[in-house]
């Protein structure tokens, strides 16, 4: 029986190896790399429409997957070789991102692990910079703003944010959301003033990975101003920066747009006017409040808030009813 094993186990490496030889003739050209770019591309639009969701992570995944298999399909000059890895590390930073943005924080930080190994095997800084700064966003939805504050500081301190204001303008205005995360309002001001002088430097002309392109400008600037400013507990000023974010979002952030609103509601509501802030909760859309889990949650939140704050009134009741709507059946 061992025998018979053994002399099976040969063939089958002998059949594999014969398969090896002949998959090895197909040559691999930057056609591959543009291929996977376009279904990169895909995935940075579906999440910037729905966000957060099982399907986005999976779907990114396996993409990266597909992007590693590529590797061994055939031979490649090294910048092609180059271009795969860095592929297959921004599938998987997408992975990482949609499992922070659906608080599904352990499988974040495999997908983190498994980015920055291809991260450093394809050497581009550009995607290096997305991990290390997504790092940086899940220590701080984790509470460890420490080690957030270490990971931003890897993506800031490569030599692209010297190269390219807009980057050195994220990596600064991330800093802002970790600086109200750990109660710092001066730092937060002093970060996200550097921010802002980063981004009026930067060249709008200066090419730029899809991912960049598609969602850093003033608007989500002022998100992360938002978000930094409601933890410290500095409520006017979250929400001029919510009402700012809002004027110059672009249509297609459709997930960062329910997540300024709901914001913006806390941050109104904080400041004594619950009438305002049910009226701007009321704008988030149904399908965001009750499948976006971010959102849920900072809306379950808002509902406590205002049952505690404007107990009897007429905003708490306009809210129950609201609320009671997305529970019953179309």
């Amino acid at each position: 029986m061992k025998r018979r094993n053994f002399v099976g186990g040969i063939a089958a490496a002998v059949a594999m190896a014969s398969t090896a030889r002949g998959t090895a003739r197909r040559r691999l050209g930057m056609s591959d790399v543009d291929r996977l770019q376009q279904r990169f591309a895909e995935i940075v639009a579906s999440d910037h429409r729905h966000g957060g969701q099982l399907d986005i992570e999976q779907r990114a995944s396996a993409l990266a997957d597909q992007a590693l298999n590529l590797q061994n399909s055939g031979g490649a000059t090294q910048r092609v070789r180059s271009s795969l890895y860095a592929s297959a590390a921004a599938f998987r930073s997408s992975a990482m991102w949609a499992s922070i943005d659906g608080r599904r924080f352990e499988a974040a930080k495999t997908h983190m692990r498994e980015a920055q190994a291809l991260a450093e095997m394809s050497g581009e800084q550009a995607i290096k910079f997305r991990i290390w700064s997504h790092a940086g966003t899940l220590y701080r939805h984790t509470g460890r703003p420490a080690d957030a504050f270490a990971a931003n500081d890897v993506a800031r301190n490569m030599h692209l944010t010297r190269r390219d204001p807009l980057f050195a303008s994220l990596g600064l205005a991330r800093q802002g959301a970790i600086h109200g995360a750990a109660q710092d309002p001066a730092g937060a001001r002093r970060a996200f003033g550097q921010a802002q002088d980063a981004m009026l430097r930067a060249d709008p002309a200066d090419d730029r990975p899809v991912w960049m392109l598609a969602f850093y400008d003033q608007a989500e600037l002022d998100s992360l101003a938002l978000s930094a400013y409601l933890a410290l507990g500095d409520f006017a000023t979250a929400e001029f920066h919510g009402h700012r974010c809002l004027s110059t979002l672009r249509p297609h952030m459709v997930r960062s747009h329910a997540i300024t609103t709901t914001r913006l509601a806390h941050a109104q509501l904080a400041q004594g006017m619950p009438e305002a802030a049910t009226a701007t909760a009321l704008k988030v859309p149904v399908d965001a409040a009750t499948q976006h889990v971010r959102v849920t949650r900072m809306l379950q939140e808002f509902g406590a808030a205002l049952r505690a704050t404007a107990a009897g009134s007429s905003a708490v009741q306009t809210w129950a009813e609201h609320v009671a709507t997305w529970r019953t059946p179309a």
